[in-house]
């Protein structure tokens, strides 16, 4: 008996009298002409096997047709839940359905077939193809000659120059190799390892004058970080450092090294294997060349405002996105990784380091906002003193007395002292009478002197302290950028011819905010004194000349002109800064900090500055002797000479 009649087993019953058994009804039939094309379509075992799984092999043999209907739909629905059982009276509408189904299964199925036949030879052709490809490929390489003379010579030339090595360079030699070496950014190094060093490390801005170790110090903390266990960066953490300089926004977006581009396959040459199939190719940047490790963006706020904005939205998403209008997604050349590439983008997951020697309106607001800010110090002479000295160790080189001094009064720049010393470091080496024989060598003063005036170098620092006293003059404070510096005003003045009729001059490049102070200077001088300035004929000078940015120097003026007025005479060992109201209050200004590095170089002792900025320095900062006053009265006992 096959499987079909054993499926149909309800028919094979012994009839209870040796008559023959009673004729099918049409519908029946029905029912078994179904059952026939549906073991025809799916295959007798399949129609067993799904009966079996939809739970329709009991309603199947049985005798009851309406069964025998049901079991139909559970197999052609594939759901062993259907119930109940169909009336009698359903039977007609319900095996017009099912036949309609079983047709329907049946031209997919024809379709089907068709498109696999088309597919395989699709497949045979393609096959054909790659393999006469290979063949054609091996033959071409069966019969590629040996390299021409002319390529030989060539190569042979590539060879020799891999074969040369210069010595390391000196300014490699001289790169801090610790934190030791970093001189004067203690409490920045200390600062940005705390940052780096956390499990949860942040992004960072690094703000600085150039020269003074930012670069070194990021590298440092990197390494050190590793090896915290807090610390999320692995062993191989990357440092990818660029130069904002460098990094241009293109509109067009072909290119961006940055955030990576997308090489279309008819322009821009895209590999040719890709470009051969019309496939555009994404290249990741250096934003995903940086994952799980440090992005070191030097000179940050030179970067393009659009590309600050990319960067900022790569932040937020940790991840790089590319858009090509030639790649399609349904095209089945397209390779797996390009496909990942565009429809989930490169990771990039790194912590950001920007520094800059400018301030920090040129970064976008919203990418400073998701940075900590770190600020590294001026160096003053006594630090360039200390890099000269173990730059010196390291050329196993001996300094003449004096030598790192003379070098600090010409920059204040480590990298800078670093360069004038490798330069008197190859004078003296040129000049030694054993040239072979660098151990035991002496730099001395007039190797820096040579090499200042081959450079055209100008001492850094022409302004002075003093410990004398004179009427009308005064040391001021400025600043720009992130370097302050002294400013000398000079004042004299004379009864005029005619009271109340006398003039006042003021430099004319010094600014409208600098005439502004004198004007103010004169009031409270009336004040404080009782002494009209249109008395006199006063003229005050900003010795060498600039524009003052800003109203910081209000209390230096008006202690300028009270000397020049009263005769009292002005310590020249003492700096001022604040601006003066016109109730004689000294008012807050911003860059103390940097001013009071300034005034250090410059060799001052004691600074003045406004209450209000008492907290923003330590009271002993640079070893300066530092005052905070309120009112210009508690300001001259400072400034003038037998009045402290």
């Amino acid at each position: 008996m096959s499987i079909f009649d054993k499926l149909f087993s309800h028919k094979q019953h012994k009839p209870e009298s040796p008559q023959e058994p009673p004729a099918l009804q049409p519908i029946d039939r029905e029912i078994d002409a179904l059952y026939q094309s549906l073991a025809t379509l799916l295959g007798t075992e399949n129609l067993v096997i799904r009966a079996g799984r939809m739970n329709a092999m009991q309603l199947l043999r049985s005798e009851d047709r309406c069964e025998r209907v049901l079991a139909l739909q559970r197999i052609l629905e594939e759901d062993p839940l259907i119930h109940p059982v169909p009336k009698e009276s359903e039977l007609p509408d319900i095996l017009l359905q099912l036949s309609e189904r079983i047709a329907d299964i049946r031209a997919r199925r024809t379709v089907e077939d068709s498109i696999e036949k088309k597919v395989n030879e699709k497949l045979e052709k393609e096959h054909e193809d790659y393999v006469e490809d290979i063949r054609r490929q091996v033959i071409k390489e069966e019969k590629q000659n040996a390299e021409t003379p002319q390529d030989a010579k060539k190569r042979e030339k590539l060879e020799q120059l891999e074969s040369i090595h210069l010595t390391q360079s000196v300014m490699e030699l001289l790169r801090p190799q610790s934190f030791s070496e970093i001189v004067g950014q203690e409490r920045a190094v200390k600062a940005l390892l705390s940052k780096l060093s956390s499990p949860y490390p942040q992004h960072l801005l690094l703000y600085g004058p150039p020269g003074v170790g930012k670069t070194t110090a990021a590298r440092l903390v990197l390494e050190a970080a590793k090896k915290k266990p807090e610390s999320p960066f692995r062993e191989d953490a990357p440092f990818v450092e660029t130069d904002g300089t460098v990094l241009r926004w293109d509109p067009r977006e072909i290119t961006d090294p940055l955030m990576g581009s997308v090489h279309d396959p008819i322009y821009q040459g895209a590999q040719k294997s890709l470009a051969d199939s019309g496939v555009p190719e994404p290249k990741p940047g250096l934003v995903t060349e940086a994952h799980g490790g440090i992005l070191f963006i030097d000179e940050i706020g030179e970067m393009d405002p659009m590309l600050q904005n990319k960067l900022l939205k790569v932040l937020e998403d940790k991840r790089a996105y590319f858009e090509s209008s030639y790649y399609d997604p349904t095209d089945p050349k397209v390779p797996p990784y390009i496909k990942k590439l565009f429809e989930e983008g490169a990771p990039a997951d790194f912590v950001l380091i920007g520094a800059t020697t400018r301030d920090a309106s040129h970064i976008n607001p919203a990418l400073r906002s998701r940075c900590a800010e770190i600020y590294f110090e001026p160096l003053t002479p006594k630090h360039i003193e200390a890099i000269v000295e173990n730059a010196a160790t390291k050329l196993k080189a001996h300094l003449a007395d004096g030598v790192a001094s003379l070098i600090a009064e010409y920059t204040i720049e480590g990298r800078k002292a670093i360069n004038i010393l490798a330069d008197a470091y190859s004078l003296a080496l040129e000049q030694a009478a054993d040239k072979t024989a660098a151990d035991g060598l002496i730099i001395s003063k007039e190797a820096v002197y040579e090499v200042a005036q081959v450079s055209r170098l100008s001492q850094f620092v022409t302004k002075k302290a003093r410990n004398t006293a004179e009427i009308g003059h005064i040391f001021g404070l400025g600043v720009a950028g992130f370097l302050g510096s002294v400013i000398e005003f000079e004042a004299v003045a004379f009864p005029a011819r005619e009271k109340g009729k006398g003039t006042v001059r003021f430099n004319e490049t010094a600014g409208s905010m600098a005439k502004d102070s004198v004007f103010n200077a004169a009031s409270v001088m009336r004040q404080l004194t009782g002494k009209d300035i249109h008395d006199y004929d006063v003229h005050i000078n900003v010795i060498g000349g600039g524009n003052i940015d800003g109203p910081s120097a209000g209390t230096a003026i008006l202690a300028c002109i009270v000397s020049a007025v009263t005769g009292r005479r002005i310590r020249q060992d003492v700096a001022v800064t604040g601006e003066i109201s016109l109730a004689g209050r000294v008012r807050p200004v911003g860059g103390v900090f940097e001013k009071a590095y300034g005034a250090r170089q410059a060799g001052i002792r004691t600074l003045v500055i406004p209450k209000e900025n008492e907290k923003d320095i330590p009271p002993d900062l640079l070893g300066l002797d530092i005052h905070a006053v309120a009112t210009a009265e508690e300001a001259f006992r400072l400034i003038f000479e037998g009045e402290a």
